[in-house]
Order: C-alpha cells, then sequence, then structure tokens
C-alpha cells in the first residue's frame, strides 16, 4: 500500500468532465487555470494533445511552488471539432456559433478529446497523452431548429458549438465512437491508460484505485 496517497487534480472547470470522472468515485480536487487553448498544429489530434499539455503542466507548475510536498496526479483534456481541414473550438459569440452550425449541418466530423496525465511524485514528474476520436453526423438543420437551439446558449462555450448531452440531440441521428468522449472526457479509455501508466510506475499496488 502506498504510503504518501496520490492527490487527483482535474485541471478543468468544465461541469461535463467533473461529472464524467465523479463516476469513478476517486476523490479528486478541481484547478483550472486560464490557458490559451491554441497550438501551431494543424492536425487535429495533435493539436488537442497539444492544448491538453499546456493544461496539465501549468496546474503541475503552480502546484510545485504551492504543495511542494505533495504527491499529485493532474489530469487536464481539451475537446475540438474537426472538419474538411477545419478545427472548430469554442465560438467567440452567437454569431460565430450560428456559423459553425451552418457549416456541420447535414455533415459527418470528428470530435478529438486529448487526455493529459501529469505524474508528479516525489520531486519528479512523468507524463502520458492520449487522444480518442469519435464520429458525429448531424442532420440538416432547418432556420428554425437553428435559432431554437441558439437561443438556449448551449453553443457558447463547447467546441463546434454543440454540446451533445442537451438539445442538440435534437439534429444528431448517429455518433460513431465513445459518446463521452464527445460530452469531453473519453472515460473508459481514461481508466485503461490510467491503469497502464499508473501500473508501470507503481507495480506492487494491486490496484490504480488503491493509490487515492
Amino acid at each position: 500500500m502506498l504510503k504518501n496517497k496520490l492527490h487527483l487534480v482535474l485541471a478543468s472547470a468544465s461541469p461535463r468532465r467533473k461529472e464524467l470522472l465523479g463516476h469513478l468515485n476517486i476523490p479528486f480536487e478541481i484547478i483550472a487555470l486560464n490557458v490559451p487553448e491554441d497550438s501551431n498544429q494543424e492536425d487535429p489530434r495533435l493539436f488537442s494533445l497539444d492544448v491538453a499539455l499546456l493544461k496539465s503542466e501549468a496546474v503541475v507548475a503552480k502546484l510545485a511552488k504551492e504543495r511542494e510536498k505533495e504527491n499529485q496526479f493532474v489530469v487536464s483534456a481539451d475537446t475540438i471539432v474537426y472538419l474538411n481541414g477545419r478545427i472548430f473550438g469554442k465560438p467567440k459569440d452567437t454569431a460565430e456559433a450560428r456559423e459553425f452550425l451552418r457549416i456541420l449541418s447535414g455533415k459527418t466530423h470528428s470530435v478529438f478529446t486529448a487526455v493529459s496525465f501529469q505524474l508528479r511524485y516525489n520531486g519528479e514528474v512523468f507524463s502520458h497523452r492520449f487522444a480518442e476520436e469519435t464520429k458525429v453526423t448531424f442532420s440538416e438543420i432547418s432556420d428554425i431548429l437553428l435559432e431554437h437551439y441558439l437561443k438556449s446558449g448551449d453553443s457558447l462555450d463547447k467546441a463546434g458549438a454543440y454540446g451533445i448531452q442537451n438539445g442538440s440531440l435534437a439534429f444528431i441521428p448517429k455518433v460513431e465512437g465513445d459518446y463521452a468522449n464527445v460530452v469531453g472526457f473519453p472515460l473508459s479509455r481514461f481508466v485503461m491508460e490510467a491503469e497502464k501508466f499508473l501500473k508501470s510506475h507503481f507495480p506492487q499496488e494491486a490496484s490504480w484505485f488503491n493509490l487515492f
């Protein structure tokens, strides 16, 4: 049994990621810093991996100064929408949200969520990243339905200007892959990757859940 347990930190203010990670019944803290969600990468997978890493590194740097002796497992994530060579992040306003949804209407796009691990243990930092892809198909969105959805305000804080868990389901007939990935956190992949990563550092533990 690990003497000094790991402190799990979610580097995200997203209530959706908080809810999904909470399903594991592991105690965790939320520390979200204002990090620019940008990268020079044109490949959507690499773009999301870059941004996820920036988020986790910022939190690790903060904790290294404030809680020098604490052992932490910092988890961050970044979600983007991708179609025909274009990366869709969060719209800056309703007008841009309308533009995004009109472009995505009637098409199948990809949703990438990248997750970054930063294990800070005994003063050393160990990292791991992965990205999951899910295909989402939109039906043709009528002007009436589009304006009705925009009025809900659901578009403004989400990549691609929609949140699959809410009213956008009215125009999403098909999802290929992990639904939770589109929500913003691929929980099943996270469990698999976390177990593999943490077991490599703590092989003596029968279960990685015991580390927290």
